[in-house]
């Protein structure tokens, strides 16, 4: 009877504790790098039934719902920051100009610090994170972000030390996406962002010091011009402002020549064929006369040979964020910078996946099927997204992965969108389903033709397939007729003329120009390169011309009104002290 009654206290009390674990609900905070993303993830997470209050930031809203955390039922207080929450600078004492030695400041202290613009974020997460036994940072996931998530895990444990931290990665704010991540939670990786308070200390200790250095120097030597302005230094800034400098500097200095050539051109009925001379072109006048008299000494031409092979052309490669911005600002007219900043709002929404990738190939873990099908019922591509879905989705991948995320795509398709938005949804889906589509194909006759010894080349094109460019309406291939030609046919060209030219001057670089260049050169990264492009165009050191050319801005900066050498020595100035 004794060991019953205590086998029955045994069990009483484990049903006990049992019931108590089962009820006890764990409460995490959560923080996105965004309030738009915030409040998409929570929308997902929570089947829309999330609630909104304030927080002290305005702008930086609070949602609150319950749903599971690894298997338990847990209460989720989502929130945000506007991006980096923390600051570097230099101690105040080494804030005068003046009493200051610049070089100093190459091992002056620094630290951290909150700005007041910033510091109702930073009150929000502490009053949150002291109900909470659980941080989960949603910040996006790449290295500025991964930053960010310690800034704001640092914030929380000085409030509380013993906070459990974990990591949500992912690649798009799509529910599947979202919930995947919230399924496998990770920890932070501290030495991405190891990386960025590296390099973010470099960029101020030699920016803070080169930009004192210059900025003094200047003034001294031209004491009207630049008075009180601010002549600033940055590592990606001065190289980005150099290649604008180098082709304005190119172009100025281009003396035009004269050159000569021959046509040679066929016409049968109403098509006329022109023939491309293989010298193409010759600096000798009297050269050039001298074999123009020989063709026409004997102008009868000699076909050599007729070839007829198969052309294609090709699709695009998957989207990485070089691509994306260079065809933005070539085909949409837009700076990089607003391409961008309209990619991270489409991002935020849940449309298309993270914008900041270097990766232009698709894995096989990624199923394509299911995102041409979203697009199949859209009013304007939806049908070439069938005729891709009956296909069989076939990507014509690159050979770039950051082993982070995947090309950028469409996730789902989009009602409602209009003007820029609108551009860039269309760029992004149009460019996805070409490169998962099927290349253009045809056929390219060559015709090589001899006269007195001269040779000359035409060729035509015809387009059996279209296939991809019937959605990329950015890019064009146009048939091209030409007569039918025979090996040893011998004919009498229509007309035979020496044309006379001259060498042009190489044009203005465009942002899109500029993006190329620096990313063959290492300046700067997939995901600075547009905001460098706009520092230094803010600055007033570049300005924007018509068609969207690229020039030193003589117009909008002080010591550039004076004279172009001038600017040229203060980049020089600028580079020697890099």
């Amino acid at each position: 009877m004794v060991n019953l009654l205590g086998c029955f206290r045994k069990i009483h009390l484990v049903s006990h504790f049992s019931c108590c674990f089962k009820f006890k609900e764990m409460k995490y905070l959560n923080v996105a790098e965004k309030n738009d993303a915030a409040k998409t993830i929570a929308s997902q997470l929570s089947n829309g039934t999330a609630r909104r209050r304030e927080g002290f930031s305005k702008f930086n809203k609070i949602y609150e719902f319950e749903t599971n955390v690894r298997g338990v039922k847990s209460k989720m207080i989502m929130t945000s920051v506007s991006g980096h929450l923390m600051q570097l600078e230099f101690l105040k004492a080494y804030r005068n100009w003046q009493n200051i030695d610049p070089q100093s400041l190459f091992d002056a202290p620094v630290h951290k610090r909150c700005a007041a613009d910033y510091e109702p974020i930073k009150r929000t997460l502490e009053r949150e994170v002291r109900s909470c036994q659980g941080l989960i940072i949603w910040t996006d996931c790449d290295r500025e972000g991964e930053n960010i998530g310690f800034e704001i895990i640092d914030v929380c444990r000085a409030v509380k030390p013993n906070l459990t931290v974990y990591r949500a990665t992912f690649s798009e704010i799509t529910s599947t996406a979202i919930r995947r991540a919230l399924n496998n939670l990770t920890t932070p990786n501290k030495h991405p962002s190891d990386a960025v308070d590296v390099r973010t200390e470099l960029d101020l200790r030699t920016g803070a010091s080169i930009t004192r250095f210059q900025t003094m120097r200047l003034q001294r030597l031209f004491p009207e011009k630049i008075a009180d302005k601010l002549i600033s230094y940055g590592s990606c800034q001065i190289p980005t402002l150099g290649f604008v400098a180098e082709r304005y500097k190119e172009i100025e200095a281009f003396v035009s020549q004269p050159f000569w050539k021959i046509k040679v051109s066929h016409t049968i009925d109403d098509l006329t064929v022109d023939f491309h001379w293989d010298r193409n072109r010759l600096f000798d006048k009297q050269a050039c006369e001298d074999c123009y008299l020989i063709v026409l000494s004997n102008p009868n031409a000699i076909v050599q040979s007729v070839t007829v092979k198969p052309k294609s052309k090709w699709r695009p490669t998957p989207m990485d964020t070089v691509e994306l911005e260079k065809l933005g600002s070539r085909k949409l007219k837009l700076p990089a910078k607003e391409i961008m900043t309209i990619a991270e709002k489409l991002y935020t929404k849940g449309l298309i996946s993270y914008p900041r990738t270097e990766t232009n190939m698709f894995s096989k873990d990624i199923n394509l099927m299911s995102i041409v099908e979203e697009q199949v019922e859209h009013a304007i591509w939806g049908t070439f997204a069938q005729r891709v879905k009956e296909w069989g989705p076939n990507p014509r991948n690159g050979n770039k992965s950051d082993q982070a995320h995947p090309p950028i795509h469409p996730t789902k398709m989009a009602h409602n969108l209009a003007g820029k938005e609108a551009s860039v949804y269309e760029l992004i889906c149009r460019h996805f389903l070409a490169c998962v589509s099927k290349d253009a194909v045809g056929s390219e006759t060559i015709v090589n033709i001899t006269i007195e010894g001269e040779k000359f080349s035409a060729s035509g094109l015809v387009i059996y397939e279209r296939n991809y460019l019937d959605v990329y309406i950015y890019e064009k291939w146009n048939a091209k007729r030409i007569h039918h030609y025979e090996e040893r046919q011998v004919f009498q060209p229509t007309e035979i003329a020496m044309n006379e030219g001259a060498t042009v001057a190489p044009p203005l670089l465009t942002e899109a120009d500029l993006i190329a260049l620096m990313e063959k050169h290492g300046i700067g990264t997939d995901a600075t390169h547009a905001e460098h492009i706009n520092t230094v165009k803010e600055r007033g050191y570049i300005g924007v011309v018509d068609n969207g050319g690229l020039v030193p801005g003589k117009n909008s900066h002080p010591i550039l009104k004076s004279s172009f050498n001038s600017y040229v020595k203060m980049v020089a100035l600028a580079f020697l002290y890099c």
